[in-house]
């Protein structure tokens, strides 16, 4: 790309999380197309524009795939592409794809879209190639004129805390500059809620949910027999898109039904947001679980998103895999917990009590392999030596802190700690190669061998039965 382009590594792996959202593995070669069909539609505000393109393979089925087309006009640039991985030479653009929509069917489509800046004017590429064939069936939208209106605005965000910025924009709405949702009406929906009740119980593609920036006081529940929806923000930062409630345990049937999102259909995939319990603790010590994300759905992947609360923020429950990528956790006590598997990979977690707690309390069968595994992250808090990387809620408890930054907070002598009469001594709780003023070797720290580490990387974590790889 040119030097203007954003094509960071953190921004291409992120790229990869949000796009790997369905697990499929893409094809070792691509095979050429024999007809094909784009829709190119754009959404302009003064200097900047977001494109959404739509590819109709009208050949043969194909099972990877590079889309190619030229700017025509040479102040037309992208910046940051979602669901493909954008290159641009001058004003030639490749789009090439990326795991989850590797595969084209047969007069199936694929949706795919980027940021873009603009000077002098805006114009549509005049044509498109799919794997070096030129797309006769080809279809352009004007782009509407140019207004203030349409740039995204910036909500403030909820936590003073910084949140990642590694991941790429979200997606377009698949109408173009039309969001599905938005709290002020312009959009197809204005809650979250009802664009999910429209879609249609046992899908099974696809439906990408796209909410305007916004905050969205409601309860989101995405139910087990709607799959594969996607939430996502069209902000420029994940605390552009907030969904919150205030619901608590002792007031709304306990801590798991305290939750502002529950999202149970498998492989559902939430970027570019927040979800957020915005309960505030009163000091009490009875009934103050506040759930922002009560997680079912297994092979989920969130990318980029921000988990707000205070105690028990994200539970991930025994039927879920999840898999986290770039994105901001923060809470009290235990606030990343449950009996499912989930990999944190590149992830800031925040204790943001003053006197510290246990992040993690998993309750992992014993029959499984593997809990929770935080990788590459970089753990902080609100004040030193007070924080522990967690407790056994059950007590086969499996959490692994591998390869990340353990700040001051860490409570360097004692990180591990009991509960509820299970000993962190018999839980499996590790820790690999980790670094920071938090992190250090003694008797209350075990180590994982590099043998033993080779067991435990986060392709292992989620692969289960069905092989499931959303890393790439």
């Amino acid at each position: 790309m040119t030097s203007s382009t954003k094509t960071g590594a953190g921004v291409i792996g992120a790229l990869a999380a949000v796009a790997a959202l369905a697990g499929v593995a893409t094809a070792p070669t691509a095979q050429a197309a024999t007809g094909c069909a784009v829709t190119y539609t754009t959404n302009d505000w003064p200097g900047g524009f977001t494109a959404a393109v739509t590819i109709q393979n009208l050949g043969s089925a194909i099972n990877g795939w590079s889309l190619g087309f030229t700017f025509p006009d040479s102040g037309q640039k992208v910046d940051t592409g979602w669901s493909a991985t954008f290159s641009q030479s001058g004003q030639n653009v490749t789009a090439t794809n990326v795991d989850y929509n590797a595969a084209i069917a047969t007069d199936a489509s694929v949706s795919i879209g980027f940021n873009g800046s603009w000077s002098g004017s805006n114009p549509t590429p005049a044509s498109f190639t799919l794997n070096g064939v030129t797309c006769t069936g080809s279809t352009t939208t004007p782009s509407p004129t140019p207004s203030p209106a349409a740039s995204p605005t910036r909500s403030p965000s909820s936590s003073p805390s910084p949140s990642p910025t590694r991941s790429p924009s979200p997606s377009p709405s698949p109408t173009g500059g039309k969001p599905t949702v938005a709290a002020d009406g312009t959009g197809m929906y204005r809650t979250v809620q009802s664009a999910i009740d429209a879609v249609a119980s046992g899908n099974s593609s696809r439906k990408v949910i796209t909410i305007k920036p916004g905050t969205y006081r409601e309860i989101v529940t995405i139910p087990a027999n709607k799959p594969y929806i996607t939430l996502q923000g069209l902000g420029s930062s994940p605390a552009d898109v907030v969904i919150v409630d205030n619901h608590y345990a002792g007031g709304n049937g306990g801590t798991f039904n305290s939750a502002t999102a529950f999202v149970n259909g498998h492989d559902s995939a939430l970027a570019n947001l927040t979800i957020s319990n915005d309960y505030v603790e009163d000091g009490s010590t009875v009934n103050q679980q506040a759930v922002a994300l009560n997680l079912n759905a297994d092979r989920a992947v969130l990318s980029n998103v921000r988990l707000l609360g205070d105690q028990d923020t994200f539970l991930i429950n025994d039927s879920a895999r999840t898999y986290v990528k770039s994105s901001y956790i923060e809470g009290t006590v235990d606030f990343i917990f449950g009996g499912g598997t989930a990999v944190l990979d590149d992830c800031d977690i925040y204790e943001k009590r003053s006197s510290g707690a246990p992040i993690t309390a998993a309750r992992t069968d014993a029959a499984k392999t593997y809990g929770f595994l935080v990788y590459r992250s970089r753990i902080t808090g609100a004040t030193g030596n007070t924080t522990q990387l967690g407790r056994p809620w059950g007590p086969n408890a499996q959490v692994l802190y591998r390869e990340s930054s353990l700040g001051p907070t860490i409570k360097v002598a004692q990180p591990w700690t009991d509960m509820s009469g299970n000993s962190w001594k018999n839980a499996r709780f590790f820790e690999y190669r980790n670094t920071g003023a938090g992190a250090t070797v003694n008797s209350n720290r075990p180590q994982m061998s590099d043998s033993q580490a080779s067991g435990y990387t986060p392709q292992k974590y989620l692969a289960g039965s069905d092989g499931w790889n959303p890393i790439g």
